[in-house]
């Protein structure tokens, strides 16, 4: 090749680079269509064994599972209780029928060309990936919001990296999460919107649809009502987003409140939509109407009406609902310190392993360091520095409530993802134009920020490193621990699957007497029923659970009489039974471990060829105790 061509080959491709840019930035919107479908397919063919063997793997999962199949067969739209956890009478279950909308369309449309068991494998496959879409489209909005030209891809490829967050959105998660961060990421992209109508509108509808999937994402939604009410003190003119705003959340709410509270939620609960919150976003949704209407010129008249508006709107609420500011959950003390004190999801995150805190810090850390510099970038353009101030507050926000409890970790992550991604962009900006050494610079806070993508897959490694580079050797795990989480994760997978359980459906349909949480997986893998799952309206079953497994042997016979149990499933090292070894080491259960067995339990004789990780027992309440 002539070296006289190469300058005409560089201006080329310069050329093509600029075009593909060009039309990249008009056309983000499909790009990130097509992006979501490539990805989805991806998915579908790695994930196919989970899929295949029905594996959900979450309480919670299997629950919806057999939401929706209620609904699918005639079970009243409104009636959210599940007959089959502590038959007959069942148990409240607190959610709503919006997210079982996807999955019950999914299941009627495959049901049409494959046979039923595949059909719905593949409404599962798909269906959590559904607001994924939402989700990329929100963070691609922030990005080109506030980074300009393609940074959008990095962004709404960013959480493919956040590893807590990403799991709520993989096939077979079908639990309602994955929509609640999709429409807390959509607020956000509503709060920073440059179109207020627009943006109030979104930030509303949002918040309703998420209050009525479930309760769990409040604090984000009030954190983003305070950031539009905080706007509307600072800027003049802001009351073109509050108002909105204000009109679609009632408007949306009170809608949702018609459409999909239950029988159950009319009543006046705090843990999901009800009459109270229908009456609390409404008293503060005319709150924030009456301040945008007002004329008010100055920022001491609008933050002085605004304190005066809000201290009312909280008076209502604490005067008539107090019960619902101190705790949706509305527990017994009892309750919370036998059940929920010991759930993983609901401890902060000091009381977490290493191994877990450095691949979900990573990038929140890349985030803060990001938000940092675009704020100091920004400082000049007051419109941009506060949508950053914005983004950055929501990212601090949620970041804290780790220290709360872990649950809040996939928003930490996902709300992390603009600033962080932002700045991987600046960073790929001056590595392809920056001078010499701002390139060199460019390449170090690069790979530094390749790190938090992949802190997960590499944080063994950079274990290694640190205690090489400091002189500490990692602390030496005891082989009798070690083995005993080998086991525990064993027989939480093997008593779960599928192919363990379905032996159980030779028997007659009867009450199995199990763990509070294996109760789910087993109502949906198999024809029985069992006495309970971890729901928190359902307390006293839940401890009647705890009370046999503690007490003595001849307590447990009267509990399960009660819950008209006809058998009782044993899987030991499954990881509920272990704490109540531990608590109670002379209790029912830890005999049962031991193998002190009573003679009025039978063991069951199953027909398989497979060796099953639990052993099944007939209980005889006609024998002697």
């Amino acid at each position: 090749m002539n070296l006289q061509s190469w300058p005409a080959l560089r201006a080329h491709a310069a050329s093509l680079a600029a075009t593909s840019s060009l039309y990249a930035e008009r056309h983000w919107k499909w790009l990130t269509l097509l992006l979501w479908i490539a990805l989805m397919a991806g998915f579908l063919v790695t994930r196919w064994p989970q899929i295949h063997w029905l594996t959900l793997s979450d309480t919670d999962d299997n629950m919806r599972m057999m939401q929706v199949r209620g609904l699918l067969a005639g079970q009243d739209w409104y009636d959210l209780r599940q007959y089959r956890l502590s038959p007959p009478q069942g148990l409240d279950i607190h959610w709503s029928r919006l997210v079982d909308l996807p999955i019950a369309g999914l299941m009627l449309f495959f049901r049409a060309f494959l046979d039923q068991g595949l059909a719905d494998r593949m409404a599962c496959a798909i269906a959590p990936m559904i607001p994924l879409l939402p989700l990329m489209l929100g963070l691609g909005f922030i990005a080109r919001r506030l980074a300009g030209g393609n940074g959008w891809i990095l962004a709404a490829a960013a959480p493919f990296a956040a590893q807590m967050g990403i799991s709520m959105f993989m096939p077979m998660r079908i639990d309602h999460h994955g929509w609640q961060l999709a429409f807390t990421v959509l607020m956000l992209a509503g709060l920073i919107d440059r179109n207020w109508l627009r943006g109030g509108i979104v930030v509303g509808v949002s918040s309703a649809l998420s209050i009525a999937i479930g309760m769990e994402m409040i604090v984000y939604l009030a954190a983003g009502g305070a950031l539009i009410a905080l706007r509307w003190v600072f800027k003049e003119g802001a009351a073109r987003r509050m108002l909105p705003y204000a009109l679609s959340l009632t408007g949306a709410t009170s809608l949702s409140f018609l459409i999909f509270a239950s029988y159950a939620n009319r009543a006046m609960v705090c843990d999901a939509i009800s009459p109270i919150w229908v009456a609390i976003f409404a008293a503060a949704s005319a709150g924030m109407a009456l301040l945008a209407l007002l004329p008010l010129k100055s920022r001491t008249a609008r933050l002085g009406a605004g304190i005066v508006v809000g201290a009312a709107v909280a008076a209502f609420a604490w005067l008539n609902w107090p019960q619902c500011l101190s705790g949706a959950y509305q527990i017994s003390p009892e309750l919370e310190k036998l059940w929920l004190a010991n759930i993983r999801e609901a401890k902060p995150i000091t009381v977490q392993s290493w191994s877990l805190i450095v691949p979900l810090m990573a990038i929140p850390v890349a985030g803060v360091i990001g938000l940092v510099w675009a704020l100091w970038e920004s400082r000049k353009d007051g419109d941009r520095l506060w949508a950053w101030a914005t983004v950055g507050l929501m990212m601090l926000f949620s970041t804290s409530l780790l220290f709360w409890q872990l649950r809040a970790g996939p928003a930490a992550q996902l709300l992390a993802i603009p600033p962080a991604a932002w700045a991987a962009y600046r960073l790929l900006c001056l590595i392809a134009t920056g001078r010499p050494w701002a390139r060199a610079l460019a390449v170090l806070g690069a790979a530094l920020i390749a790190m938090a993508v992949f802190a997960t897959p590499l944080y063994p490694q950079m274990n290694a490193l640190w205690a090489k580079a400091t002189g500490e050797a990692p602390k030496p795990q005891k082989p009798a621990a070690t083995a005993r989480r080998a086991a525990i994760n064993k027989a939480n997978g093997r008593c779960r699957s599928l192919p363990a359980l379905e032996v159980l459906d030779q028997l007659p349909p009867a009450t199995i007497f199990t763990m509070v949480d294996l109760g789910p997986r087993l109502i949906a893998t198999t024809h029985h029923s069992a006495v309970a799952g971890p729901y928190h309206r359902n307390g006293a079953v839940i401890l009647d659970m705890h009370h046999a497994y503690d007490g003595p042997a001849e307590a447990f016979r009267p509990i399960a009489a009660r819950h008209h149990a006809t058998y009782l499933l044993v899987c030991p090292g499954f990881p509920e039974g272990t704490i109540y070894q531990s608590r109670s080491p002379r209790g029912f259960y830890a005999g049962l471990i031991r193998g002190d067995v009573p003679g009025w339990l039978k063991p069951v004789p199953l027909r398989t060829g497979l060796t099953l990780p639990y052993t099944l027992y007939r209980i005889d309440y006609s024998a002697p105790r």
